[in-house]
């Protein structure tokens, strides 16, 4: 839990660690913080406001490329709709405003764990009137790769040049493990049933750029 505003992180440990299938393993205030209990604890989900000093989304940004299996959710009281895309494509799984209810933000962060992303419905709703008026169905398809991350970019491109999961892990200095859980990840985002079908998405999202 880091947020640079004592009382509500207080607040809010208080309310989560009333359930008894949650536990609070560490709280921080700001990006490094965030980054470094990310790495020791490796909990299975961390919370982030994204004004705290060194940047909520810088810090989601750096969790996401070193602790893949952290779930990362952004507590915020901003209704930007940047902030948004910028934090999902960061690596969050979540976006709850500060406003939000003791029992609906247990409930965000049981439905997290699960695996289920969330974001805050009245901002979800004016996200996708937003999408859609401002990207083409031509637009989206010739950008199949645009959810993923730059580390998950990082390894598509090297999938797509014919190295298992222990090559990558060597080459990019991560362990195997967390190889096939970015691979797992890359599959869920771009919606095709193994690594063979997402390096040819990776071939073909790669030759429309050349041509263009």
């Amino acid at each position: 839990l880091v947020d640079d505003h004592p009382m509500l992180r207080e607040g809010v440990a208080a309310t989560l660690s009333a359930e008894a299938d949650i536990e609070i393993v560490g709280e921080g205030a700001d990006a490094e913080d965030a980054l470094r209990l990310a790495r020791d604890l490796l909990p299975d989900i961390i919370l982030l406001d994204i004004s705290m000093p060194g940047g909520g989304i810088s810090a989601a940004r750096a969790i996401a490329m070193a602790c893949p299996i952290v779930k990362i959710v952004m507590l915020t009281v901003s209704e930007d709709e940047e902030d948004v895309l910028a934090s999902l494509k960061a690596g969050a799984r979540g976006y709850v405003l500060k406003g939000v209810s003791g029992p609906e933000l247990v409930g965000i962060i049981r439905s997290v764990q699960a695996g289920e992303p969330y974001v805050t419905p009245k901002l979800a709703a004016s996200l996708l009137v937003e999408l859609k008026e401002n990207i083409s169905p031509s637009e989206a398809i010739e950008d199949p790769l645009s959810e993923l991350t730059d580390r998950e970019l990082q390894i598509l491109e090297l999938v797509a040049t014919g190295r298992s999961n222990k090559e990558i892990a060597e080459q990019i200095f991560l362990s195997e493990k967390t190889i096939k859980h970015y691979m797992t990840n890359i599959l869920q985002k771009l919606q095709v049933r193994n690594r063979v079908e997402a390096a040819m998405l990776a071939q073909k999202a790669k030759s429309r750029t050349s041509a263009t």
